[in-house]
């Protein structure tokens, strides 16, 4: 019983470092096209960073534990809310 509640609770975990990091980063690509004049205004890169920063709150928030973050853990919330930063922008600045 204990193990099922254990992969639940890792499985909640996962799906709500996932699901910030994704949001955040499409919130990054909003952001982005209004604030940057073009695919290359440096500002764009602005609200990314951002994220990134907001990433460990929003999920300190929510109730994960951040400080048992590993190296591929942040590798990998940084890399989630890059790509669908580059592609909501990339779509938008194509549109």
């Amino acid at each position: 019983m204990t193990e099922t509640l254990d992969k639940q609770a890792a499985h909640r975990r996962g799906v709500t470092v996932t699901t910030v990091a994704c949001l955040t980063g499409v919130a990054a690509g909003l952001v982005s096209n209004v604030v940057a004049s073009g695919a290359t205004d440096r500002i764009g890169v602005a609200p990314l960073v951002a994220a990134l920063v907001l990433n460990l709150g929003i999920v300190r928030i929510l109730g994960v534990d951040v400080e048992g973050f590993s190296t591929k853990d942040h590798l990998y919330t940084a890399f989630m809310s890059f790509a669908l930063w580059f592609v909501t922008w990339g779509l938008l600045l194509s549109a």
